[in-house]
């Protein structure tokens, strides 16, 4: 077995045949061989995944890999079995064949090592924990780390159950890794896993390859023409997101009529033709995907030279991962977005849903008729007799508002009147919807801005961006009414052009914490000459202007 004394660019040569690692890499990968814990945010294609293969092989051992897709696992699983020099690559989960899975245990209680990868809600399966417990493993890694955080735009519920998942397995190192985390959602990350004195590796968020515009429509009728139109233009290779699983099929027809390499995709297909469309489109049989949100996560395909969306996504965080699909390669590539206003109105509907209050009753009388033991969460499914997801979220929301407590994978009751418990997750839940309706506005924002949309979008992350980027339609049109030739343009400094110049001099610097006389705690996540955004921890992303906070005293440093 190698031993750990190689340095991680030799392992990784050796390993994968990278021939230099990108800036990040060494550093994670050094401290994960040292023991430490790591949350790594890196752009799609930075190559977060030589952040667990490496250490994989030359730890030993079995490294357990959490992975909210099956499409996703098993690409991982075939790029490992396709290198020589990396242990095996299982994917146990429900189309796992019997055999197979005699033959993995087998194989992984003999002591070879190997990668086993499974998914968070599999974690609350108590008998797999001890199994797995019982097993060498040399690391946990959390793929899409960004999923298990209540700011996170994926947020799944099952991966808040994962911190206790890898107590369980007596916390060896973990690796956790997303393309997209701001300050709010990192800290959580760290928190819901219980990462130990962790290395949080962070490469910007920006894709200065990727050109940003925006084109707006008043009557559908011209917005789908213009997505036609668009893609049709733009030519290559493509993907087109839509609002609706009818519209995946509908736009997907016309571009076949134009003569376009066109597929759709959407949850609702059969899991065999949505696998045979993932396949075809990695494997450059199809050009352009027509698809809803679910197809994306995982794709590998750096030739992709354009992403259009028909419709606004809900939040930015999403529109952000979707378009960095684009541009994997380096070379430039568009993101397009065809937008009207009235779009926004199926998010907002979404957003609005509220709590199964008989239901979040039932599921509080189950576990406080669950005896001192508590419940696993398999058994609370079970005895519930509701969704599997809709049964884990009530879970989460009683926890955050103090009704229950979950450890060991076990579910208990505590201490608290039935009504204050509901009353208390009800609220927790109310939180939830006002985030996702503030996100819903910030995408608003995104499409109608008349500043630079990239520091928009990366001022939204955490991120600033100094300079307007000069390379977005707002940019260009800046430059255009100027006169200058200049494809970056200096700032202005008025306001309009979103000078963000004030950097960590500002009264309110990026990721300072702050409190707001009326929406309480919150974190600053950009600042610009006349504003600031904040995310606020019960009312969301809030843009304020500097001159009201400042006149009105509005906000304050919090200490901690």
């Amino acid at each position: 077995m190698p031993t750990t004394d190689e340095r991680p660019d030799e392992a990784a040569r050796r390993l994968l045949g990278l021939e230099r690692l990108r800036p990040g890499q060494a550093e994670a990968l050094e401290a994960t061989l040292e023991g430490r814990d790591v949350l790594a945010v890196m752009p799609t294609g930075h190559g977060k995944s030589a952040l667990y293969q490496v250490p994989g092989a030359v730890l030993g051992g079995v490294s357990l890999v959490v992975s909210p897709l099956l499409a996703l696992q098993r690409d991982q699983a075939r790029f490992i079995g396709s290198t020589p020099a990396l242990p095996r690559a299982w994917t146990l989960n429900s189309r796992t064949a019997a055999a197979t899975v005699r033959k993995m245990w087998s194989a992984l209680e003999a002591g070879e090592p190997g990668f086993v990868f499974v998914t968070a809600e599999q974690l609350a399966d108590e008998d797999l924990v001890t199994r797995l417990g019982r097993l060498e493993l040399s690391q946990v890694v959390v793929d899409e780390a960004h999923c298990i955080s209540a700011w996170g735009h994926d947020f799944r519920p099952d991966y808040l159950r994962l911190g206790g998942a890898v107590e369980r397995l007596g916390h060896p190192r973990v690796v956790a890794l997303t393309a997209t985390a701001s300050k709010p959602v990192r800290d959580e990350v760290v928190d819901r896993l219980g990462l130990r004195d962790p290395l949080v590796v962070v490469r910007g968020f920006d894709r200065p390859n990727l050109h940003l515009s925006v084109h707006r429509d008043v009557a559908d009728a011209d917005k789908r023409r213009h997505v036609v139109e668009t893609v049709r233009e733009l030519g290559g290779t493509g993907l087109v997101y839509v609002a609706t699983r009818r519209d995946t099929t509908r736009y997907a027809d016309e571009l076949a009529g134009l003569g376009v390499n066109v597929a759709a995709y959407h949850g609702g297909m059969r899991s065999a033709d949505r696998a045979r469309t993932h396949e075809r489109f990695t494997a450059k049989e199809v050009d352009v995907v027509v698809a809803t949100s679910a197809f994306g996560m995982g794709i590998d395909r750096p030739d992709v030279r354009f992403v259009v969306h028909a419709s606004a996504p809900s939040d930015p965080d999403s529109y952000y991962q979707e378009i960095g699909r684009a541009g994997r390669d380096g070379e430039p590539a568009q993101a397009v977005l065809l937008y009207r206003p009235e779009d926004l109105g199926l998010h907002r509907f979404h957003s609005a849903a509220t709590v199964d209050e008989q239901l979040l009753r039932r599921v509080l009388r189950v576990i406080r008729g669950g005896g001192g033991e508590g419940l696993t969460m398999t058994e609370l499914r079970r005895a519930v007799d509701g969704p599997a997801r809709t049964v884990t979220r009530l879970v989460n929301l009683l926890e955050l508002g103090g009704a229950v407590g979950v450890r060991r994978s076990r579910v208990r009751a505590v201490a608290q009147d039935d009504p204050t418990a509901v009353a208390a997750a009800v609220d927790a839940a109310e939180v939830r919807m006002r985030v996702e309706r503030t996100r819903l506005e910030m995408m608003r924002g995104y499409a109608e801005t008349s500043g630079c949309r990239r520091q928009f979008l990366l001022g939204y992350l955490g991120e600033q961006l100094e300079h307007p980027c000069g390379h977005c339609d707002r940019c260009e049109e800046a430059a255009a009414q100027a006169g200058v030739g200049d494809s970056h343009p200096e700032p202005r400094g008025d306001g309009t052009s979103a000078d963000r110049s004030a950097g960590d001099s500002a009264p309110f610097p990026v990721n300072s914490r702050v409190t707001h006389t009326e929406w309480g705690d919150g974190v600053v996540l950009s600042t610009e000459e006349d504003r600031l955004t904040v995310l606020f921890e019960r009312e969301g992303y809030r843009v304020l202007s500097t001159e009201a906070v400042q006149e009105e005293s509005l906000l304050a440093r919090s200490r901690s």
